[in-house]
């Protein structure tokens, strides 16, 4: 699928961590050197949306 389809790849990690995650710097350097190959990165840094506007399970409404 190389130059024909796109992926999206989310992660709340950043990839300068991902290799204490993975336990192996050397694969994790691979694995991103082809991940992130010819790549648009988008860094959102802020509140989560999702979080900011979902009602509190625990509300005092009953």
């Amino acid at each position: 699928l190389y130059d024909r389809s796109s992926i999206s790849l989310t992660s709340k990690t950043s990839p300068e961590l991902w290799g204490e995650l993975m336990g192996d710097q050397g694969i994790t350097t691979a694995i991103l050197d082809r991940v992130l190959h010819r790549v648009e990165v988008i860094h959102m840094d802020g509140d989560s949306y999702r979080m900011k506007h979902r009602k509190s399970v625990f509300s005092a409404e009953v």
